[in-house]
């Protein structure tokens, strides 16, 4: 028997994720997520209320998964599949997916703004434990010792923000901005997603209305 170096070959194994969003998801700039439902609450949690519904977290994991892997600078369209839902189901459907991916990007602001505050105070608190440890170079080295301590810890909550922290949260905002800005429509069946330049050239320019309003309401 032929002894293969079998792990060598796995650890040399690539795969082609850019060709493979481009084939599966990526038209003309737009990036087109194809949803397969049955029923209504596939989509919309089936302990909603009616009146205040909200969405399937599956549903939600789903197009987040979908949305995570295409290229930022692409908007999303979601095309929900399925010939169950009436005119009144449909309308409530784009309804709640913009509304509840609004709230999401409402609470990854908050969490933003929140960061900020902490990387501006450790900033400042940065710059005042090093003057002070300037200024009590003749101290004892136990309360010089306490300085050394809030300086590093501040330099590396900065450090923590600036490389990791930080970039997950401009990654989150962009990821929240692109699913509360999402397109929705609906089809009996499956059909090869087909846009056209008009199309995107439509789309950028109601995504670009809705955030010049949504800055004008600040």
């Amino acid at each position: 028997m032929i002894k293969h170096k079998i792990v060598k070959l796995f650890e040399a194994r690539r795969a082609n994720l850019a060709h493979r969003i481009k084939r599966d998801y990526i038209r003309n700039g737009i990036v087109s997520v194809p949803c397969q439902i049955q029923h209504y609450n596939d989509v919309i949690s089936s302990y909603s209320a009616k009146g205040f519904e909200s969405l399937n977290p599956e549903f939600v994991d789903y197009l987040k998964s979908s949305a995570e892997i295409a290229p930022p600078e692409y908007p999303l369209v979601v095309n929900i599949i399925g010939d169950c839902l009436s005119k009144e189901e449909k309308e409530r459907i784009e309804f709640v997916i913009k509304d509840d991916f609004a709230y999401d990007l409402g609470a990854v602001e908050i969490e933003e703004k929140r960061h900020t505050r902490i990387f501006v105070g450790m900033f400042f608190g940065l710059l005042i434990s090093g003057v002070l440890l300037w200024m009590t170079q003749v101290l004892a080295e136990e309360p010089r010792e306490l300085f050394f301590i809030l300086f590093w810890f501040m330099g590396d909550t900065l450090c923590d923000y600036i490389f990791l922290t930080g970039h997950d949260l401009r990654r989150d905002r962009v990821l929240a901005g692109r699913l509360a800005s999402v397109k929705v429509v609906f089809s009996d069946s499956y059909k090869e997603p087909d846009f056209t330049e008009s199309d995107a050239d439509k789309l950028y320019s109601e995504i670009e209305k809705e955030v010049n309003e949504t800055i004008q309401e600040q």
